[in-house]
This record gives structure tokens, sequence and C-alpha cells, in this order.
């Protein structure tokens, strides 16, 4: 048929929108997470082009650009949704410490699995493929978890959140070591430029706050993507943990009367700062949501289904699975005191790999890399904890109705008896 024009590519794209907003709909009725969707609907788009001998461009690079700017708009979109209450700090702590120990453990064993079965494969540098498998995707997480209860869902949010940005840091800190003269030194250097990022992200966001709130036109708002985009590349280019940037600002816009304090309050308006903190919330997850769904469709595109029948990728992938439910299991039991699956449900299985898992794959320099290709280890992993996600939350969903009915009969014959009542007196 030949290549695509202008037209069809527009019609692609005004489809795909279309489709991903009722992608979306569906997933809140039936729990299939709405990402699981998209990367089958990318494959399908693939298969389709191949039947009809259409020429497809080779679409690595603009993946890449999507799934940074991806990656920033949903930590903001996560930022600007947490509320530094009172009462939210042991949710606080307890995501931050699950986030940390499951992190830490699943990628010091998964490294050891991979180290062990590879011979060229040593441990420091089995660590870059590790870390990245270990990361929890908030890019699947935040959309798919509106239908579980309050606490539960702050929970996933915040435990996300911080595993995405610990995992960016841990992956480049490891990066360096793997590529230092002097290994004892990235630690400590480590440490020194995230305290410097976090100082410097605190001063940056009062800065636009301010600034912002005083600019006046109607682009102001897509002018602040812009600079924090802009804020996050410089930061990459310096090797700071540009994503802290993203964070802090969000978490600083939504909870600014927290921080405008005192002296401080003297410096800001009201009235404007929530003008801008609403509208940027409806900008940031429009944008984030047309950004998740080219990049999962481009994904699907691009992977190899073939890669899944190879032996040694299904056990290399079902081995990192075990360490990854097992090592979750585990810590969910300490932090939650109990011993009983039924009390860490859903949460056990809310653990899928997504955007963060394939954009730290890219990062991995080829001096880094081994002789065995984990493109279909990479794909096992991401397909099967979706799926199990899928499973997870379709079981909860249904737990919930079955509840809700039986909570509806009881109300039904409460009023029942109640009326009866009153006609007896």
């Amino acid at each position: 048929m030949g290549d695509l024009n202008t037209y069809h590519l527009i019609i692609i794209f005004s489809a795909t929108i279309i489709i991903s907003y009722f992608f979306n709909l569906y997933s809140k009725k039936s729990g299939i997470p709405a990402v699981l969707m998209l990367i089958a609907f990318g494959v399908v788009i693939s298969s389709g082009l191949s039947l009809f001998n259409v020429s497809v461009p080779n679409l690595d690079g603009v993946l890449e650009i999507l799934g940074v700017v991806g990656l920033i708009l949903i930590v903001l979109e996560a930022a600007l949704d947490l509320k530094l209450l009172r009462e939210k700090i042991g949710v606080i702590i307890k995501s931050l410490f699950v986030s940390i120990i499951g992190l830490g453990l699943t990628s010091y064993f998964s490294a050891y699995f991979l180290s062990w079965f590879i011979s060229d494969l040593k441990f420091v540098n089995a660590l870059l493929y590790a870390i990245p498998l270990s990361i929890l995707s908030s890019a699947i997480i935040l959309p798919s978890v509106d239908s579980l209860d309050e606490k539960k869902k702050e929970f996933m949010i915040y435990e996300s959140t911080f595993s995405d940005i610990i995992g960016i840091i841990g992956f480049y800190a490891v990066l360096n070591l793997v590529g230092s003269d002097s290994p004892e030194n990235v630690l400590p250097d480590t440490f020194k430029s995230l305290i410097f990022t976090i100082v410097l992200s605190v001063i940056i966001s009062y800065v636009l706050i301010y600034v912002f709130q005083n600019l006046k036109g109607h682009a102001k708002l897509f002018l602040l993507i812009a600079v924090l985009l802009l804020l996050y590349s410089v930061g990459k280019m310096f090797h700071l943990s540009s994503l802290i940037i993203i964070m802090i600002f969000g978490v600083i816009l939504n909870n600014y009367k927290l921080f405008f304090k005192g002296v401080l309050n003297d410096f800001i308006i009201e009235k404007k700062v929530e003008g801008i903190l609403n509208n940027f919330k409806v900008i940031t997850i429009e944008s984030a949501f047309v950004v998740r769904t080219f990049f999962f469709i481009i994904f699907g595109w691009t992977i190899s289904l073939g890669n899944l029948l190879n032996l040694t990728v299904l056990f290399y992938g079902l081995v990192l699975l075990v360490v990854v439910y097992f090592v979750r299991m585990l810590v969910l039991f300490i932090f939650n005191g109990t011993f009983r699956i039924s009390k860490v449900s859903p949460e056990l299985f809310l653990a899928p790999r997504g955007l963060i898992t394939i954009l730290l794959f890219f990062a991995i320099p080829e001096s880094a890399k081994c002789s065995f290709n984990f493109d279909g280890v990479l794909l096992f992993v991401i397909l099967t904890t979706c799926l199990i996600m899928t499973w997870s939350l379709i079981s909860e969903k249904k737990k919930l109705d079955v509840q809700e009915e039986e909570d509806f009969e009881i109300l039904e014959s409460d009023n029942l008896e109640g009326k009866e009542n009153i006609q007896e007196n």
C-alpha cells in the first residue's frame, strides 16, 4: 500500500486518542489496566501494518523521548495529588520504607541470580539490569488504583512514586560505580548530589510559584511545563536526580499553604496560586494521558512476541518473578504485622513493571552490557506483572461489588423492618 501520508497520520493520531479514552472507561469498569490494552493495541497495529505491507519507521527514538516526558508528567501528576497532612505521616513513612527495602532486596537477589547464571555478567553490572526490573511502575499503578479503598490507594500512590525516584537514583549511582575510577567516592558523591538537588529543588519551587502567579496570558501553564522539562534535562546533564525537582515542585505547589507560612505568606496571592494549581492539575492529567497513550502503544508496536518462546528467557523471567513477589510478600508481611496473604491483598500483586523499567534499560551503556539479549526477559516481566495485576484488580473489584450488594440488602432489610414497626405502632 506504500507509505503513510499526512492525513493517514492525523487519522491514526485522532483515532488512537479516542480509543485510549474508551480503554480508560473500560478499565474502571473491568479492572483491566488500560496500559495492558494499549500495549496489546500496539501489537495489533504493528501486525496489521505488516500484513498490508505498509512501511513503518524505526520508532525507538520517539519511544525514548515519550518515555522521558511521560515520566516527568506522571511523577508531577502524582505529586500534585499528595497532600501533606499530619494524619498521613504514617502511610508516607510506611510506603517509603516498603519501597526502599523492597527495591533493595529485590535488586540484590535478582542481580545475584543473574550474575550466577550469566558468565560474563559481573554482580555490579547485573545490578544495572536488576534495578529497573525491581521498580514499581507508577505509570501503570496511578491510573489503575481508583477502585481501591482510600487507604490502599494512598499507599500504592506513595509507594510507586518513591519506588520510581529511589530506583532511578540507585540505578545512576550503580552506573557511576561501573564507570568510576574511584568506586569508594561514588556513595558520598551520590549523597552530596542528592542533598544538593533537594535544596535546589525547594528554592526553584518557591521561585517558580512566585513568578508564575504574576504572569499574565493564557499559555503560562504550558510554559510552566516547558520550564520543568528544561530543568529536568539540564539537571540530567549535570548528573543530578532531576526527578526530585519535579516531585518537590508538585508537592510544594499542592501544599502551598503549608510551605508559604509566616513572612513567606506575604509573597503569594492565594487566589492566583489556587487558580494555577487547579488548572495545572487538569493540564498535567490531560498531557500525561496523551503521552502515556502513545508511549505504550509504540512500545507494543516495537516489541517482538517471538522472544517469549525462548526457554532461557522464560527461565530467567520466572525466577525473577519469584524473587519479586517473594520479597514483596515478606516486606508487606513485616510492615503490616501479619502473615496472612488476605491482609496484604491486593497490594501484594500490584507490582507492575513498565515505563521506568523500559527507560532505564535504554540507559544501560554498551560497555556495561553482557552477551545475553535481555529484550525477551524485559517483555516477559512487564507483561506477566501487568497480567497478575489485572487478575488482582478484577478479583478485588468483584469482592467489592459483592460487599456492596450485601450492604445494600442489609440496608433494605433494615428499612423494611423500620416500616413494619411504624405500621404496627
